[in-house]
């Protein structure tokens, strides 16, 4: 089956394609396209020239290779493989399989005719061991599931039904989620149960063998809470408070090792609070968003769609697909949904709101916090609102074609 193209990703490591000095790391949440990603790079390099027998690829889960465990017989695998003369292209998927991988990939790094990418669980490449063997050695590119932009199109390329009230397809969109994979079955039972599949998977493989959890169903209830209320302000302290009272009894210290194995594990990201004045991060209360709406709406059987959390989660991961530092910004007695700072280190204000077209006072809600801010930087409200108005300089978008037309904050 032809690979749907992930453009926004393919355009940030193109440069780096040929490059032997810097090992490609691919992250991201168990099955949003990581291997499929790594597969369209081996095919655009033989679309450039390069001969097969100079693309080594090893996938590590599959017949063949399952048997590679230690880092003599990875090395042995690649010298096999690596007979070729010239730049050779090395990819290996779910590297953490192997152990001591680092100092293999390190000794082809350091012989300058291999470029290298790979992939794995995303606990243990972001963990401490692959930092600090090969810190300044690699460039990690995060990989998300589909945008919506890509949902849409992802669903053209394979020949789905895309229907042509925006609206509808958002709908489908937040109750599906974005797993590439999802987008091929036909029923919104099945793509809940793929889900339910990948959630287990990541359990047993990212989150088991790498973290003791003692008592599995606090670990579940811990994990129920946190995704089901995404997009609330939400401090450990009164995370540990709400678990108690519904009769789970737990310590802030395990409530905080759990929130955080399911962000190392992407299935969670945390949005810190920046104080406009101050100009530092606020310690303790934080938001937590979902790489993926499915984690959500896989959980539970209830399909109506909160719009506020919800469309605060999309603009999140997609301020994160272009680089972004993401932050809730606080201006005195106002909050401001994110702050936001690209790769140029420029700054950008965003409100997310379902409509403002209700009431006055609705409007006065979303455009106030902004109102306050002084600065040059640019800023949004963005919702589902096709009647657009601005306001003392403030850009009123619609929020599906912000996002559908690539815009960069």
């Amino acid at each position: 089956m032809q690979l749907y193209s992930r453009e926004n990703y393919l355009k940030k490591i193109r440069g780096f394609y040929h490059a032997d000095d810097i090992i490609k790391v691919i992250t991201g949440v168990r099955r949003c396209g990581k291997s499929s990603l790594m597969q369209t790079i081996a095919d655009e390099l033989k679309q450039g020239g390069v001969a097969d027998s100079n693309i080594i690829y090893i996938d590590l889960d599959k017949r063949g290779y399952k048997n590679i465990k230690t880092a003599d017989a990875l090395e042995k695998e690649i010298e096999k493989q690596g007979t070729a003369d010239g730049l050779k292209y090395l990819f290996v998927d779910e590297v953490q399989n192997v152990t001591g991988f680092e100092d293999v990939l390190n000794g082809f790094r350091t012989e300058g005719d291999w470029s290298i990418f790979v992939t794995g669980s995303n606990s243990y490449l972001l963990s401490g061991e692959i930092t600090t063997k090969l810190t300044g050695r690699f460039l990690e590119i995060e990989l998300f599931t589909l945008s919506f932009e890509e949902y849409e199109d992802m669903k053209r390329f394979y020949g789905k039904p895309v229907d042509a009230n925006p609206m509808v397809e958002l709908n489908s969109y937040i109750l599906e989620g974005g797993f590439p994979r999802t987008v091929l079955l036909d029923t919104l039972a099945d793509k809940r149960r793929y889900v339910q599949s990948v959630t287990q998977e990541i359990f047993e493989k990212d989150i088991r063998h790498r973290v003791k959890i003692r008592d599995r169903e606090t670990f579940e209830t811990v994990r129920r809470f946190v995704i089901n209320n995404f997009g609330s302000m939400t401090s450990l302290t009164n995370l540990c408070e709400a678990l108690r009272a519904d009769g789970t009894r737990v310590t802030k210290e395990t409530v905080a090792r759990y929130v955080q194995t399911l962000i190392d594990a992407k299935i969670l990201y945390a949005c810190p609070r920046f104080d406009m004045k101050s100009k530092k991060s606020l310690h303790g209360d934080k938001k937590y968003y979902l790489s993926d709406l499915s984690f959500y709406y896989a959980d539970n059987t209830d399909n109506q769609i909160n719009y506020g959390p919800v469309l605060e989660n999309i603009v999140f991961i997609y301020a994160k697909t272009l680089d972004c530092s993401v932050s809730v910004g606080r201006f005195g007695k106002f909050e401001c949904d994110f702050i936001l700072r690209n790769t140029d280190m420029d700054y950008a204000y965003v409100q997310v709101a379902y409509t403002i077209a209700l009431s006055k006072e609705t409007e006065n809600r979303e455009y106030r916090p902004l109102e306050t801010v002084k600065d040059n930087y640019p800023k949004y409200v963005l919702t589902t609102d096709y009647l657009l108005q601005h306001r003392n300089g403030i850009r009123h978008m619609n929020l599906l074609d912000f996002i559908r037309s690539g815009n960069r904050f």
